[in-house]
């Protein structure tokens, strides 16, 4: 609660000063207060940093994520808001202020909150990162993840150029328009392929096996074969009939001659330059002939092992 609302509830300056040396009441930001004698929530915080900016305020990159269940949330301290422009609103302990000449094509409404769309809190997110190639994954994984129309991504950063990593974001949608739909994918087209060299592979190829349409995560068209890369989420694999699903189509793969590779969670996320160097091993048997890409967690493993 705003003192101005404590106000035009007919309550007094000394009502505030009384509850608050009693701990009845507990101070947040400058001039908000939480009604609680406990430790205020993250929802308490969030409504205090709204209240405490005069004029239009949306929560904003990881104050938003959190509020809008997206990869990359957090709870707590600091609150993000973005404000319009030419707005006087500061910043202070605990609370940041971003601010937007777009501001009035940012927002919706989410659990009462104001904040920024899913789409722009998530390239909110990728511009923070601290390179482009972390911007990338940050965009897919995320996107994926939530399930954001990749259209809606390619739009708005067309519409609403960010301040940096322009091309790598517009890379990174791209991937997802092709066909990135999961975070093990995402991951995989950003930190095994693009962090390597890798060619960017064909996603979400659709291939008859039997009476049965099913797709595969990623396919290389080289000069001497195919190459299929499979990512399988443990999830996926939880009962029998998706067993059997994946034989058929491993077995369709070994009549039409194609190489195969599968990779899980632990390979994308644990080893993804073991990953990449196994997946261009077999992509150079198939007539790949550029020289594979160290990343910079290739060069300090390296660097670790001498």
């Amino acid at each position: 609660m705003s003192l101005k609302q404590v106000l035009d509830q007919q309550l007094t300056k000394d009502v505030v000063r009384a509850n608050l040396a009693a701990r009845r009441w507990l101070p947040l930001f400058h001039g908000t207060y939480a009604l609680v004698t406990g430790e205020p929530t993250s929802e308490m915080w969030c409504w205090a940093a709204l209240l405490f900016i005069r004029g239009p305020a949306l929560l904003s990159h990881e104050s938003a994520a959190a509020v809008l269940g997206l990869r990359g949330g957090r709870d707590g301290l600091p609150i993000h808001v973005t404000v319009p422009y030419g707005s006087s609103a500061r910043g202070c302990e605990g609370l940041v202020v971003h601010r937007s000449r777009a501001f009035a094509h940012l927002g919706v409404e989410h659990q009462g909150f104001a904040v920024t769309s899913k789409v722009v809190t998530l390239i909110d997110l990728a511009v923070e990162a601290l390179s482009a190639k972390e911007s990338m994954r940050v965009l897919v994984a995320g996107a994926a993840a939530a399930r954001v129309d990749p259209l809606a991504i390619t739009e708005c950063l067309e519409l609403r150029r960010p301040r940096r990593y322009v091309k790598a974001l517009l890379a990174a949608a791209k991937l997802l328009v092709e066909g990135v739909g999961s975070v093990l994918e995402g991951d995989y087209a950003t930190d095994v392929e693009l962090a390597h060299g890798l060619p960017v592979g064909i996603r979400q190829v659709r291939r008859r096996v039997g009476d049965t349409n099913r797709y595969e995560d990623v396919e290389y068209v080289m000069r001497l074969g195919v190459l299929t890369v499979r990512l399988d989420g443990w999830i996926f694999h939880a009962n029998r009939r998706t067993a059997l699903g994946d034989r058929a189509r491993d077995n369709a793969a070994e009549l039409e001659g194609r190489a195969r590779l599968t990779f899980g969670f632990e390979e994308v996320h644990g080893a993804a330059c073991q990953t990449a160097r196994t997946v261009w091993t077999r992509l150079r048997q198939l007539g790949w002939e550029e020289d594979f890409v160290e990343c910079a967690r290739c060069a300090r493993e390296h660097y670790e092992g001498l």
